[in-house]
């Protein structure tokens, strides 16, 4: 675990929250007219095309916009819309720069012209293929939310799954389940955050508490125990973003994305710390609790960029807690044998609990530093 963590500290520069990078592509019907729009992280096309001219840092929408051009040339090339098996004609996009919570993004707009397409009953013979950016980095992915009249979906993008078709089928509440169930596993692997959090609540599990240094506790006899205290853990993590996820995706509570991430961020850091404090150690289920309802914010900012069907809006929530619930299953399911299988090492005390920890504490304090913008 130290190992990944550390590796995870070379590339945290790459890392916002949850993933490596998203863009946000929208198809919806305001005043009758079909219109695609991509929202694109200027970070991202600075991978393609160097934007940073006078090489100070920061990428700006002026330089950005002087190669209006050849941004148009490579969106069409990457982004194709087709009805009925016929390609639509996208033309030439407005571009326009756009506030996103992680940064400056490129906004291009279209209103495609597709053949066939007269009305919004049309609409359900429409299919997407997004290809960007997934060969400068193979975890990007294009968040597609679907806006018509009495039909709302979306679908997560990946160099494995590159089109979307739009089906009125898919907005039966079985269907929606499913797909928001895949995204939930999904979402909870590519969230690093969200894995050092979960292990830095587990690493301390195979082992039986004493006075003593955490360092001197002594190996689990029993699984049972072991295991009833990783349900603990994962139960009220569970529970705790559950809660706060429904209540922002309900309107409840939404607080701003600059004060959701460096928490999240810090979470990670008074997790690992906690398990350095031997004995003194809060109870780790009452830790996932309080701080699973920081995660749930973050979790339910990634649904809103997805989008939620009005028509199916249980089935999307559920399909997406169990998808989540699913994924942190995998991960527990992964690292206890290994865990249970060194719990009566030195290495295992040094390296995976103390040394592991440490590195937990300087990834989320990076991960603190980055989002508050004190770091570039």
């Amino acid at each position: 675990m130290t190992c990944l963590l550390l590796l995870s500290l070379m590339f945290a520069g790459e890392v916002w929250a949850h993933s490596s990078s998203n863009s946000y592509l929208t198809l919806s019907m305001p005043s009758g007219q079909l219109t695609l729009r991509a929202d694109i992280h200027l970070r991202d096309l600075d991978l393609i095309f160097d934007l940073d001219d006078n090489r100070d840092g920061q990428l700006t929408w002026g330089e950005t916009q002087s190669r209006s051009a050849e941004l148009n040339a490579w969106l069409v090339q990457g982004i194709a819309l087709s009805a009925s098996g016929q390609s639509c004609s996208l033309g030439e996009a407005d571009l326009q720069a756009s506030e996103h919570a992680d940064g400056l993004y490129l906004s291009a707009l279209w209103t495609p012209l597709c053949p066939g397409v007269k009305v919004a009953a049309d609409l359900a013979s429409l299919l997407l293929r997004y290809r960007l950016i997934f060969a400068q980095d193979n975890l990007h992915r294009g968040l597609l939310k679907v806006d018509f009249p009495n039909y709302q979906s979306s679908a997560l993008l990946s160099p494995e799954r590159s089109e979307a078709r739009v089906s009125a089928a898919d907005s039966s509440p079985l269907r929606v389940f499913g797909r928001y169930a895949v995204e939930g596993v999904w979402h909870i692997w590519i969230g690093i955050d969200h894995i050092v959090f979960l292990l830095s609540l587990l690493v301390l599990a195979p082992l039986n508490p004493s006075r003593r240094s955490v360092l001197h506790w002594q190996a689990a006899t029993q699984f049972r125990p072991v295991m009833r205290d990783v349900l603990a853990v994962v139960t009220a993590f569970t529970v705790a973003h559950s809660i706060t996820l429904c209540l922002t995706i309900t309107g409840w509570l939404t607080p701003p994305a600059d004060l959701v991430e460096p928490a999240i961020a810090l979470s990670v850091v008074l997790a690992a710390l906690n398990n350095l404090l031997g004995f003194s150690a809060l109870k780790r289920w009452r830790l996932a609790f309080v701080f699973g309802l920081v995660h749930g914010f973050g979790f339910a900012s990634v649904l809103l960029d997805l989008g939620l069907p009005v028509s199916a809006l249980l089935a999307a929530l559920g399909g997406f807690n169990i998808g989540v619930e699913l994924g942190q299953l995998a991960i527990v399911g992964l690292f206890l044998p290994f865990a249970w299988g060194l719990r009566h090492t030195g290495f295992y005390r040094w390296v995976v609990v103390a040394g592991g920890s440490m590195a937990i504490v300087l990834l989320g304090l990076f991960w603190a530093l980055q989002r508050m913008g004190w770091l570039a």
